[in-house]
């Protein structure tokens, strides 16, 4: 079998799937993820399987938002593996965020290999309605 599936490497480089993976370094996939946008903020749903809380790490400094994770893919007592392509799946992922995102308020939640981030955006910056007055 004859795979060319590009992957990127945490030092930035690229790698072939088919090559053997050297030790030391580790291939960093990049989760899909979902957005959805309103006028109180942004939802995004990242696709994490196989992280547990204590392997994810969330940081937003400077209006960029970075999501970084380990999977941990345990082997069953009694098998032996037989073929791994991605042996600890190293996930991460950045966005910018504009300055109408209130970045003190956001929310994380974990729930099945599914993350889930509320980002609200600052009151100033939400739509409202002007009331007029007559006279």
């Amino acid at each position: 079998m004859n795979d060319t599936t590009q992957l990127a490497r945490s030092d930035s480089t690229t790698v072939n799937r088919a090559e053997p993976q050297e030790t030391g370094q580790r291939l960093t996939l990049s989760p899909a993820v979902d957005v959805v946008e309103n006028a109180h903020g942004v939802t995004l749903w990242a696709d994490l399987p196989g992280v547990d809380r204590d392997n994810l790490e969330i940081r937003v400094q400077d209006g960029n938002l970075r999501i970084e994770a380990s999977a941990s893919v345990p082997t069953r007592e009694g098998l032996r593996l037989q073929h791994a392509e991605v042996r600890v799946p190293y996930f991460a992922r950045s966005f910018t965020l504009g300055p109408e995102f209130d970045t003190s308020k956001i929310e994380a939640k974990l729930h099945d290999g599914v993350l889930q981030l509320s980002i609200p955006r600052r009151e100033e910056a939400r739509p409202r309605r002007i009331e007029v007055a007559v006279g």
